[in-house]
């Protein structure tokens, strides 16, 4: 079912981008928007390891984390709806095989954000494994340097500023028609 949009959407819907950029708040709202159910891949697992992201991180490791991800989003795009948001945590799309996987079976939105916001919108907040104890300023930083060529490889890029939500929505739906128009007509 499709609310207030004038365009159907075919395949799941994930967002990707760098903690702070909006993916979960963003896609939930897409989500709600369009109608569709929205999964956030963190909590997801979140639930199947009965501890937070940050607890998987120092008891085993990003790259055990990084396994149990690639598992969970396979698994939440071959669970019922296929119709669906998915925010993904900010290393996912970074991983091969979760990037072509994303690639192959969704409709991609990266959101890009520039610095000063990513610090801005992560400062406060202790569910972010890497910036625990650290210069979060330092480590966005070389994060984007790092990772924005790859973000880059999703089917849509949508930059985000210090603005309300419902701008970014706008944005983002203004985005994925302009897409779909350009799909059909190349």
């Amino acid at each position: 079912m499709v609310k207030e949009i004038d365009f159907f959407v075919e395949k799941p819907i994930v967002m990707v981008g760098l903690m702070g950029a909006g993916k979960t708040s963003v896609g939930r709202a897409l989500a709600r928007r369009l109608g569709m159910p929205f999964v956030d891949s963190d909590k997801e697992i979140e639930a199947a390891a009965g501890c937070s992201v940050v607890d998987i991180f120092s008891m085993y490791g990003e790259e055990e984390f990084r396994r149990a991800e690639q598992r969970v989003i396979a698994r939440i795009f071959d669970t019922p709806p296929s119709l669906k948001v998915i925010s993904t945590g900010e290393g996912a799309f970074i991983t091969p095989v979760v990037r072509e996987m994303v690639l192959g079976r969704a409709l991609s939105i990266w959101l890009k954000a520039d610095l000063d916001l990513l610090v801005k919108r992560t400062n406060f907040r202790d569910t972010r494994p890497q910036l625990l104890h650290a210069d979060s300023r330092k480590i966005l930083a070389q994060l984007i340097e790092e990772r924005y060529n790859i973000y880059a490889k999703a089917d849509i890029t949508v930059e985000t500023s210090d603005e309300s939500l419902r701008k970014t929505l706008d944005k983002v739906i203004a985005a994925i028609k302009e897409y779909k128009k350009d799909k059909k007509n190349g």
